[in-house]
């Protein structure tokens, strides 16, 4: 947010947060303890409380989604989201297929809005998370998740096993864990 302020000279209204790694038991927690941390956070500078839109993005679900619209079942096209009769009463969520399946059926993946005080429609929150799975540098179509979560899972992942020490401040704005 520093960063942010300084080559911008300004902070963002409204922040979106996808939060992946979260089962269906701990959405509460999510929602009563982590949001009220990361709204902490903002009042490091005077007077900011930005609109924000949390999601919880769940890969690991039992759920498979098919497509009759021929004379058998197949998976269904990219883009593809089912946000009524088999999602939640307590949760606004939905299902989506972002990605291309190569073989095999594909597995949809989950998103739970936890938190949506930026006013966001549920259309506009499916359009706006299936946009960010084109985003990924390094594939050139779509990803199951959004980008946003592909790349904290590799920054991550390099933090955990390859990086001992704290990297090289010429590095801070650069994605150099691609």
């Amino acid at each position: 947010m520093v960063l942010t302020h300084k080559v911008n000279h300004c902070l963002p209204e409204k922040i979106v947060v996808y939060r992946d790694g979260v089962s269906e038991s701990q959405l509460k927690m999510v929602e009563s303890y982590e949001i009220p941390q990361l709204q902490k956070c903002f009042e490091t500078f005077e007077n900011y409380d930005p609109k924000m839109a949390v999601f919880v993005v769940q890969k690991k679900i039992s759920t498979n989604i098919y497509s009759a619209a021929t004379d058998h079942f197949t998976t269904p096209s990219p883009g593809t989201v089912v946000d009524h009769t088999v999602t939640s009463r307590d949760w606004v969520d939905f299902y989506l297929i972002a990605h291309h399946a190569r073989q095999g059926c594909g597995i949809p993946t989950h998103y739970v809005c936890v938190r949506n005080t930026a006013n966001l429609s549920p259309d506009h929150m499916q359009r706006l998370t299936f946009k960010l799975c084109h985003m990924y540098w390094n594939w050139p179509g779509t990803i199951r998740v959004p980008a946003p979560c592909k790349y904290a899972h590799k920054l991550a992942f390099l933090s955990g096993q390859v990086l001992h020490h704290e990297p090289a401040i010429e590095l801070c704005e650069k994605l150099f864990f691609l």
